[in-house]
């Protein structure tokens, strides 16, 4: 019997929904439980032929656990060597090259140096900066935001060069990024499972937490949905992402993605809805189970994007 184990943390509605629906739907051959770890021992499989990983990018433990897991056959959901490797500002780069509309968007080193860093470290870094220039490219308002980060910590709505100057000190050793504000007509956040299931969800992140997936307007048009839906599967299917969420901010009908770095997107009930919360188990219990019936004990079971497949054909340079 083939076991899919789900790893995760405080959560307890969306673990508990998928464990039992991966059981009514599943047959004999496959059964679902939250993962159980005692130990781990190198390159020992963990007995599970497929994980969904809800936890260790907080989680440094777990993190190793997963890779450990992947190189003995385990397809970890999502692949932990590329989760480990990604960043946002690196996704707003590759989206630029597939021709999806993103803020103008600058990388800003950390205000405080790294530890065990000195001035001489920083040989390459003009000091200071080109700020006139950065600024002029993002404008105000802009947001500043870590450039690895999830949520929305550490993120700040900057009105002047002032208020930057202001913010950025108080960073500390986060190295950030400075985004140029969209000012929305319409807001989507969208779930993408498999790199082929898509759930367009209109959001409004301006509301209280409770209330930011209740949008009484109808989205303006379908052909902006079916832009949406395009997007949202070229940007997972180039970073290989088999569960993550998609933000769209609409301004004159043109689709800006704002995040796509989310491989543990909230799932839970009391904030994503009934009916949302319903779609998200369901959709994700069925691609487990097809990830359990094609993995192969021993053989990389892990999802490597096209971003990375293409990287791979490279010939070498002599």
């Amino acid at each position: 019997m083939k076991k899919i184990g789900i790893l995760f943390g405080r959560e307890r509605s969306f673990p508990e929904a998928f464990v039992k629906r991966v059981n009514e739907l599943a047959g004999d051959d496959i059964r679902a439980e939250f993962v159980s770890i005692d130990k781990i021992f190198q390159a020992e499989p963990p007995g599970y032929a497929v994980i969904i990983d809800r936890i260790s990018q907080d989680v440094p433990f777990y993190r190793a656990a997963m890779k450990n897991a992947a190189a003995t056959g385990t397809a970890v959901i999502n692949n932990p060597f590329w989760w480990s490797a990604d960043e946002k500002f690196f996704n707003n780069a590759l989206a630029v090259k597939l021709g999806i509309p993103v803020p103008k968007t600058t990388l800003i080193p950390s205000y405080e140096q790294p530890t065990d860093t000195s001035d001489e470290s920083f040989s390459n870094l003009v000091f200071p900066m080109d700020w006139e220039g950065i600024f002029n490219y993002t404008g105000f308002p802009a947001y500043m935001k870590p450039f690895d980060g999830g949520g929305w910590k550490e993120v700040y709505k900057l009105h002047d060069r002032e208020d930057f100057f202001d913010k950025h000190s108080q960073t500390g050793q986060s190295v950030m990024m400075l985004q140029e504000e969209i000012v929305f007509d319409e807001y989507f956040r969208c779930y993408c499972i498999g790199g082929k299931y898509v759930r367009i969800m209109q959001y409004e992140p301006r509301n209280p937490f409770h209330l930011r997936y209740q949008v009484e307007t109808p989205p303006s048009s379908e052909a902006l949905l079916a832009t949406i839906h395009d997007y949202v599967l070229k940007l997972n299917q180039y970073l290989g992402y088999d569960f993550n969420t998609v933000e769209f901010a609409v301004r004159d009908g043109v689709p800006y993605a704002i995040d796509f770095c989310n491989p543990a997107p909230d799932a839970e009930v009391s904030s994503v809805g009934q009916e949302n919360f319903d779609w998200v188990v369901e959709t994700s219990a069925k691609y487990a189970i097809e990830r359990a019936k094609e993995q192969v004990d021993g053989r990389d079971n892990l999802t490597w994007g096209e971003y990375v497949r293409e990287a791979v054909n490279v010939p070498a340079k002599k």
